[in-house]
């Protein structure tokens, strides 16, 4: 059998080892050997090989002395440390400089083929149960596309798309095409979902099949935890999807219980209507009426999130309840530091409002900079974007303290976001919205077969900037583009995230509940 990988084995006891090593050379590995640590070292500085197996106890140059010497050689050599030592502190030191797996002698053959395979041929192994589980799959996630009826069963849906797309992702495979034709055939079909259900979900808020949405995030999730008199962090990650949460989630596991959820976002899925129907308690139509030097209109030139704070305490207001609470946004990471270093006075607090814009900052970014666009140009690498900022931002930290401090978090978003790349035509008057994902305005030209089309913003509990106002959202992957400079529009978009219209990824929102460990 022709070899396929070379590997060093480096024992005193060399030729007592000859079973074993033509055990692996019949499997295909060439095994050059070395009874010594010095003669290993100079086979790695003179030739490459793919994994080394190290015995611990050497005479001379030890195990622990030649693996630390492998890692300035070559530190991307995976090393196997065999050993009959099972002291504690010589696994601390083997585990210390990163070898690939430690084995406890006597190992058999099998024993080592199996930590070989594991560590060379892991990505070709995963890529083909990924591959195969997913082949198993895909008649099952047909059937649940076509028999979704109840927002449950989108949200079901969606919770195997985002797995498999993760899976996928994280494996060498052929099947991304399959699964994005998938997901592309899920949102034709969420789409006619929520052009049928959504109104009447707005127009009846004890409708029995109307899911949990923006505006009752407060009295559902907050509420009972003030009711149980526990101090609460409400997280608001700004522009925070379903698969963004799935690659932060690992790095606080070990530090929180994890109660996980999935809400439906309003439309439109933007800050101006879905944060601040969450913080409200209200719909935009209802906002706009009771307080109206609170709500900013669209054709307004001030900003559409800046009175936040006073619609939260209206909330408490409305349904008299006496709560001591702070309001903190997180626009960079020396505002982050500063909440971190002034932290004691947030546990004098009730509750605790936090929002982190960077996600939306990131996105936006995205549309604007090629260089952004290029390191965020796919869904598995805006998710890696994402968990890299989380993992080196205050963000982190600061969970962490509230972890240590016993406290509980309630984490969520206002929507979430698409990669879009089919142009949909549209033309407005000057008055027109500038978002790519919905428009309003009293003069608008379409195509109805393909929008959702809102000639009564009422009913969807949107207020009317015009007696004649009509709201359109775009479904799917699709953005609007006016004909005039319309190559413009398409190239400046194209493949760029945004939000606003109907998606999965827009609307069904995670909505997580982390409880402390240490409790």
């Amino acid at each position: 059998m022709a070899a396929t990988h070379t590997i060093l084995w480096a024992d005193d006891e060399i030729d007592l080892l000859k079973p074993h090593i033509l055990f692996l050379r019949s499997k295909g590995y060439e095994t050059i050997t070395a009874n010594n640590g010095r003669d290993a070292l100079e086979l790695v500085s003179r030739q490459p090989f793919d994994l080394i197996i190290l015995d611990e106890n050497m005479p001379g140059l030890t195990g622990l002395e030649t693996l630390q010497r492998i890692k300035e050689l070559a530190p991307q050599i995976p090393v196997i440390m065999i050993t009959k030592s099972e002291e504690e502190n010589i696994m601390d030191q083997a585990v210390g400089n990163k070898i690939a797996d430690y084995l406890i002698k006597p190992v058999n053959p099998n024993q080592i083929l199996l930590s070989i395979k594991k560590n060379l041929h892991s990505p070709e192994l995963v890529a083909q149960k990924a591959s195969t589980g997913y082949r198993e799959e895909f008649g099952r996630i047909t059937s649940l596309i076509n028999d979704s009826y109840t927002v449950s069963d989108w949200i079901e849906l969606y919770r195997k798309l985002v797995f498999w797309d993760l899976e996928l992702a994280s494996a060498d495979t052929n099947m991304d095409q399959l699964l994005d034709m998938q997901k592309v055939e899920a949102n034709a079909a969420f789409a006619k979902f929520i052009r049928r259900n959504y109104a009447g979900w707005i127009e009846d808020k004890n409708a029995p099949d109307r899911p949990l949405m923006s505006p009752d995030i407060f009295k559902n999730s907050i509420f009972p935890a003030l009711d149980n008199g526990e101090k609460v962090f409400f997280i608001l990650i700004d522009n925070f999807r379903f698969d963004q949460w799935q690659v932060v989630k690992p790095l606080i596991a070990d530090a929180f219980n994890i109660n996980e959820s999935l809400y439906c976002a309003i439309l439109p899925t933007t800050t101006q209507y879905a944060r601040n129907a969450i913080f409200s308690g209200l719909m935009p139509t209802e906002i706009s009426r009771h307080f109206p030097d609170l709500w900013v209109d669209e054709d307004s030139e001030e900003g559409k999130n800046l009175n936040e704070s006073p619609l939260i305490a209206t909330q408490f207001e409305r349904y008299r309840r006496q709560v001591r609470f702070s309001y903190n946004k997180i626009n960079d990471n020396a505002a982050g530091e500063k909440l971190l270093r002034e932290f004691s006075n947030l546990e004098n607090n009730d509750l605790n409002v936090i929002i982190f814009n960077f996600i939306d900052m990131m996105s936006h970014a995205r549309t604007e900079s090629r260089m952004i666009r290029e390191l965020a140009a796919t869904d598995a690498a805006y998710r890696s974007l994402t968990e890299s900022w989380f993992r080196h931002s205050s963000a982190l930290e600061l969970f962490k303290m509230i972890a240590r401090k016993g406290y509980k978090i309630i984490l969520t978003t206002d929507h979430g976001t698409i990669r879009v790349d089919n142009p949909i035509k549209v033309i407005g008057d000057r008055n027109t919205t500038t978002n790519p994902r919905y428009k309003v305005g009293k003069n608008l030209s379409y195509n109805p077969r393909q929008v959702y089309e809102v000639k009564q913003p009422a009913r969807l509990g949107l207020p009317s900037p015009n007696i004649s106002s009509t709201y359109i959202f775009a479904t799917g992957r699709d953005f609007f583009a006016y004909p005039n400079n319309y190559n413009h529009f398409v190239q400046y978009y194209d493949g760029t995230f945004q939000h606003g219209g109907i998606s999965l990824e827009e609307m069904l929102v995670p909505l997580i509940t982390l409880s402390p460990k240490n409790l």
